[in-house]
């Protein structure tokens, strides 16, 4: 048998194999295109793989690390817990939320009360289940919003004032916040010391001292604009009417927490310690205008 009629039929496919291989004009490449990014040739076999080549569920699925996040996330509830009991043994963040529960025309109501008080009959706080109601719904109740905000804008004020006359320093004006602050706070601890050494049993607490003692802010400020306005009259005019309606706000306010209930009700009543109770009120009320006069007389001039 003749193999060349056979080798017709095989020969064809080696000569094309022996073209495409060397008589190709197309260069081989010298380095592999990798511009699909490492692995994009087995992306179906490593995509569920982890970051070090372990399964992604398993890595979530691993008893361990279930056990360490309970864990953590366990430490982390306790701590929180921890850190707002301690908080709020110092500063009780719940009765805060009380006494700045105000509304707009609570504040309206609060500042001509503190500004004109004389017309002003019925003095006693409300109470709803033995708990007194939010300040926004009795204008009696004490607050601290009215005290803080006038605080700030005191201190803005008193840099107005210095700045009118060339005066302003940052210095001057740390100055004026941190006497102010000073001042508030000798006279709450002055306050609450009295309070015991003369044994008053009261449910004033030291943040209803500090927003009594801090509404002579909004006396002082009126006095302060008076006197950039009209001068030295403006300001002694103002700053008097108020130190008198704040005087008559603090008695009328501190004789139903202080005195006793006999005392309150305009009895007569003998005794020393009511006397001292009586002398204590009438000191809280006098100390106000006091203040009120030396943080403000250097700023108008």
């Amino acid at each position: 048998m003749d193999f060349s009629a056979h080798s017709g039929f095989r020969q064809p496919p080696k000569m094309r194999m022996r073209t495409t291989s060397t008589d190709s004009t197309e260069p081989s490449p010298l380095f592999e295109d990798t511009s699909a990014g490492p692995g994009a040739a087995g992306y179906g076999r490593g995509q569920d793989k982890g970051p070090a080549g372990y399964p992604a569920q398993t890595l979530l699925s691993d008893p361990m690390s279930n056990l360490a996040m309970a864990y953590g996330s366990s430490l982390a509830s306790q701590g929180k817990e921890m850190v707002d009991k301690n908080l709020d043994r110092f500063i009780p963040i719940s009765k805060l939320k009380y006494y700045f529960a105000v509304d707009t025309i609570y504040v309206g109501k609060k500042l001509g009360l503190l500004v004109f008080p004389y017309m002003h009959e019925n003095w006693e706080v409300s109470y709803q289940q033995d708990t007194p109601v939010a300040p926004r719904f009795d204008i009696n109740a004490p607050d601290l919003y009215i005290p803080v905000m006038g605080f700030i804008t005191y201190v803005l004020v008193a840099g107005l004032a210095l700045g009118t006359q060339n005066r302003f320093t940052p210095e001057s004006l740390g100055m004026q916040a941190s006497s102010a602050l000073v001042w508030l706070i000798i006279e709450v601890l002055a306050t609450l010391l009295s309070l015991y050494l003369i044994t008053v049993n009261t449910d004033l607490t030291t943040i209803d001292l500090v927003a009594f003692s801090g509404y002579k802010y909004v006396g002082m400020i009126v006095g302060v604009v008076a006197g950039l306005l009209f001068g030295r009259t403006g300001y002694y005019l103002s700053l008097l009417w108020c130190c008198v309606s704040i005087f008559v706000f603090m008695i009328r306010t501190l004789r139903l927490k202080i005195l006793s209930e006999a005392a309150a009700e305009g009895v007569l009543v003998r005794g020393a310690k009511n006397q001292l109770r009586m002398y204590l009120t009438m000191s809280i009320a006098a100390a106000q205008p006091i203040f009120m006069y030396w943080l403000t007389f250097h700023l108008v001039r």
